[in-house]
This record gives C-alpha cells, sequence and structure tokens, in this order.
C-alpha cells in the first residue's frame, strides 16, 4: 500500500495516548494528522512524552480542530466518550475507543460495575470487542470497536480456551498490576511515598474488569469468577495466577493440546513450558513494550487444581497495542504491521 491512512488521536496526553503515539509514529501505513489535549492545548507533544523527541513535531489541538481522519482512536477517560459519541463519529470511517465506555453489550452492567446509567445504550452492540484471537472476524470490516480493559485481557485470553473445553466450576484470577494502569493523572494513591513498595489490594470484588471477564467467559452464568488486583513496585506490566477447580480429571498434556489448538497460529500469543531455569513461567518484563501476552500453566497434582499464570504489558497488549492490533484487521493491514517489537533482557 503506497497511500496512507490519515489517523487523529482524541485524548492523547495521557500513558496510553503517549504508547498509542509511540505505537503509530513507526507504522509504515500510518500519518498522524491531529492529537488533542485540553490541558496541554497549544503544547508540543513531545513535552509531555519526552521519548517522542525528534519524532513528533505536531502540537495537541483542541476536539474541535480535529479534521476528518480515516481512523479516530480514543484514549479519553472512562464516561467521558458516551455523552459526545456523534462528534467523534462524524469525523471518522473507524472508531477505536480505549475508554470502557463501550466495552459492555448489556446496559444494565454499567448500572452494577459502574454505577450509572449508560446514555447511549442503543449503541452498545454496534461495536465490536476489540479482542482478534477472540473476535477477528467481527472486527474485519467494522466500523466501532471497543478495545478490551487491560486485566481483562489477562484473564480472558488464557481461559477462554480452558472455559470452551472444560467445565470449570470455580475461577479465581489474581493479578499484579504496576502503577501505569491507574494513569497519568496524579492522586494520593499514584504519589510516590504513597505507591512505592506496596502490595496493595484494591477492589478485591466487583471490578469493573469482572464485567469484560463474565461477558467473554461466562455468559450464562454458570461459573463463580473471581478476580481481585493488587498494586505492586512495577511501573509497567501484568502478571495474572488464575486459579481454576474442575470437576473432572485431566492432565497437563490435556492442557497443552487445547492451548495449542486454540493459539498455535495466533501471532502475539506465547505460550510458555519451560522445566528449567528462572523463566519457567510468564513474566511481564520479557513483554514490555511488546503486543505478547504469555500462558503458561501447572497442574496442582494434589487437588487437580489448574494454575495458569498470563503476563502481558498493560500499556500495550493491554491497551495501545491491542487497539493497533485491531485496527490492522479491520482495515486488512497485516496484522503484526507496526507492533512486532521484540522484548528486552536484561530490562
Amino acid at each position: 500500500m503506497s497511500k496512507k491512512i490519515k489517523v487523529g488521536v482524541v485524548g492523547g496526553s495521557g500513558y496510553t495516548g503517549g504508547e498509542l503515539l509511540r505505537i503509530l509514529y513507526g507504522h509504515p501505513f500510518v500519518d498522524i494528522v491531529g492529537v488533542t489535549s485540553r490541558k496541554y492545548l497549544g503544547k508540543p507533544i513531545s513535552r509531555t512524552h519526552p521519548n517522542l523527541r525528534k519524532i513528533s513535531k505536531l502540537k495537541f489541538i483542541s476536539i474541535e480542530s480535529m479534521p476528518d481522519v480515516d481512523v479516530l482512536f480514543l484514549g479519553l477517560p472512562h464516561h467521558a466518550v458516551m455523552d459526545y459519541i456523534d462528534d467523534f463519529l462524524k469525523k471518522t470511517d473507524l472508531l477505536i475507543d480505549l475508554s470502557s465506555d463501550f466495552r459492555l453489550s448489556n446496559p444494565d452492567d454499567y448500572i452494577k460495575y459502574y454505577g450509572h446509567e449508560h446514555s447511549r445504550p442503543e449503541l452498545l452492540k454496534e461495536f465490536v470487542y476489540g479482542m482478534p484471537e477472540l473476535h477477528r472476524e467481527k472486527i474485519i470490516n467494522s466500523k466501532f470497536i471497543a478495545v478490551p480493559g487491560c486485566t481483562a485481557t489477562a484473564a480472558i485470553l488464557p481461559l477462554k480456551p480452558i472455559v470452551d473445553n472444560l467445565n470449570p466450576k470455580i475461577i479465581v484470577v489474581d493479578s499484579k498490576v504496576g502503577s501505569s494502569a491507574a494513569g497519568a493523572a496524579y492522586s494520593l494513591s499514584t504519589h510516590h511515598p504513597e505507591r512505592s513498595n506496596v502490595v496493595r489490594s484494591f477492589k478485591p470484588s466487583m471490578h469493573r474488569h469482572l464485567a469484560e471477564m463474565n461477558q467473554e467467559l461466562n455468559k450464562d452464568g454458570s461459573i463463580s469468577l473471581n478476580f481481585s488486583p493488587h498494586a505492586v513496585e512495577m511501573i509497567r506490566g501484568i502478571q495474572s495466577t488464575i486459579h481454576v477447580f474442575l470437576d473432572e480429571d485431566y492432565t497437563s498434556q490435556d492442557i497443552w493440546q487445547i492451548y495449542l489448538q486454540a493459539y498455535k497460529e495466533e501471532p502475539f500469543i506465547r505460550l510458555v513450558r519451560e522445566k528449567f531455569g528462572i523463566y519457567r513461567f510468564p513474566e511481564p518484563k520479557l513483554v514490555l513494550g511488546t503486543n505478547i501476552c504469555e500462558i503458561g500453566f501447572e497442574k496442582d497434582e494434589s487437588t487437580g487444581r489448574l494454575i495458569i499464570m498470563s503476563a502481558i504489558d498493560n500499556l500495550m497488549k493491554g491497551a495501545a497495542g491491542q487497539g493497533v492490533q485491531s485496527m490492522n484487521v479491520a482495515l486488512g493491514f497485516e496484522e503484526t504491521i507496526g507492533i512486532n517489537s521484540i522484548g528486552f533482557h536484561p530490562v
């Protein structure tokens, strides 16, 4: 393809917006024509995202100044998209929303998990849940894509093949989350003396991302699906340890074959099965800056419990990377283009 597509980013000053810009500037078929920020209006993008020095010459503009584009990414806070969705739709042929505003197809879930009614429930069914490994066919030629949440991604991808092939009764997802998942806005909980050195449980029940997990894994409600995240001493990354309790017996080879059948052709799923060394299980720091989701597992022979581990970069596979992956699929580009980076070691 010789002609580049015009891309705009609404809400480009946060961590997800910055990661999105980093990826898009390296995409050979993308021309970034506008990036908005109310707080930093008129300021150089590279002042907020210093890693883009000598890469970006753009300055932040207002939403009203955003030109018409082929693809519009929304990096706005939750509950900031739905009320202005018509304004965004007028500017683009393909809308990719990285907030939670259109991830859930059931409007009642917004009341249950977010504490407010959805102002545009008639549009929820129009959005595709942007996880290509599960919904690639729906994403192709779609016009509205909702990018999944980061901890939801780190749970859904490792669990989907197991739920589809076995009959789990109880699932417990325990996630360790880096500080960048809280966003760039300042608060007491992100203040360095308060955040450093913590292993802090937050929202141990009814976390918002549980709604996505139930939507993708537990539509009939037959599974007791539980999720508890923890903030840890890490900037980027999510490591999930998932405990699955099954009635039927199984072997480790059964689980391995289930994963191979589901994911052996997936470019961004890396199955980890090492018997020796210090990296025998998924490790967040090995996927930093990549769109990879690592998945590993072990069977507890004494109880039959299946322990699954996953690792992602929350800003990549958990946000911006998955958004660009969905864009590639929707527009017919090679799926890995612009996001096929290799992780660092050591780091």
